[in-house]
C-alpha cells in the first residue's frame, strides 16, 4: 500500500508541477512538436531533436517489460503503454501505482510478447539510441539547451520526463528478473544506476522468458 500511495503522490506532484510550476509555454510549441514528429528538423537544435526521439524509445523500453508484467495484472498494460508514447511517465505512473507484484509468467507468448522479449529488439534499440545520443552530443549547444530548459515548458517537462523514466525502471526490473529465474542483485543495481543504457543493456542480455502452460500448473500435484 505504501508503494501505491508513493507512486500516486508522485504522479499528482508531476501533474501539478508540469501545469502550474514549470516555465511558461512558449509560442510555437505545437508547431515545434509537429515538426519534430514529422522529421522536419531544419532550424531545430540537435539536442532537442535527440531528446525528443529518445522519448520515443523509452516507451519501447518499458513495453519490453510492461506487457509481460501486465499478463498477471487485473489492469491491461496497453491502457498505459500506448499513451506513454505521447506523455511518458504521466501514463506509466498510474500503472505503477495500480499494479500488484508479479514475479511469475503463466501462459504462452503471443507474437507481440515474442518480439518484445527478443534480445534482437533490445540490440536494435541500443543502436538507435547510440545514434541519437551521438547526434545530439556532436552538434549540441548545452548553453542554449539550458536556457531553453529554464524558459520553455515543453523542453523543461520533456527533460523531467526523461529523468523520471530513468528512475522508475527499477520498479519493474526486479519482477522481470524473477520471472526469468535471474537472481543477481549486483546486476540489478548496475542496470538500475545506469540511466537509459542500463535498461537497454538489460533488454539485450536477459534470458528469454520461459512459457508455462496453464494446464501444466493445474496438473501439478498438491502437497499434503
Amino acid at each position: 500500500m505504501v508503494r501505491k500511495i508513493a507512486f500516486g503522490l508522485l504522479w499528482l506532484g508531476l501533474v501539478v508541477y508540469a501545469f502550474f510550476l514549470a516555465p511558461p509555454e512558449q509560442p510555437g510549441t505545437l508547431e515545434l512538436i509537429k515538426n519534430l514528429s514529422l522529421g522536419q528538423w531544419e532550424g531545430i537544435k540537435p539536442l532537442v531533436i535527440a531528446l525528443f526521439n529518445i522519448m520515443g524509445i523509452w516507451p519501447l523500453i518499458y513495453s519490453g517489460v510492461l506487457f509481460i508484467d501486465g499478463r498477471g495484472q487485473k489492469i491491461p498494460a496497453w491502457l498505459f503503454a500506448i499513451p506513454s508514447f505521447a506523455v511518458g511517465a504521466f501514463a506509466l505512473l498510474p500503472y505503477l501505482a495500480l499494479r500488484e507484484p508479479n514475479n511469475e509468467f503463466v501462459g504462452k507468448k503471443n507474437i507481440l510478447l515474442k518480439l518484445l522479449d527478443s534480445r534482437v529488439t533490445g540490440f536494435v534499440l541500443i543502436v538507435g539510441t547510440v545514434i541519437l545520443v551521438a547526434y545530439g552530443l556532436k552538434g549540441g549547444d548545452w548553453g542554449s539547451f539550458v536556457q531553453e530548459w529554464q524558459t520553455n515548458r515543453f523542453i523543461h517537462v520533456m527533460s523531467l520526463d526523461f529523468c523520471l523514466l530513468s528512475l522508475l525502471f527499477p520498479a519493474l526490473l526486479g519482477d522481470d528478473m524473477a520471472r526469468r529465474g535471474w537472481k543477481n542483485s549486483q546486476f540489478f543495481w548496475l542496470i538500475a544506476l545506469i540511466p537509459l543504457f542500463g535498461p537497454l543493456i538489460y533488454l539485450s542480455v536477459r534470458p528469454p522468458l520461459q512459457e508455462v502452460g496453464v494446464e501444466s500448473i493445474s496438473n501439478q500435484p498438491v502437497a499434503n
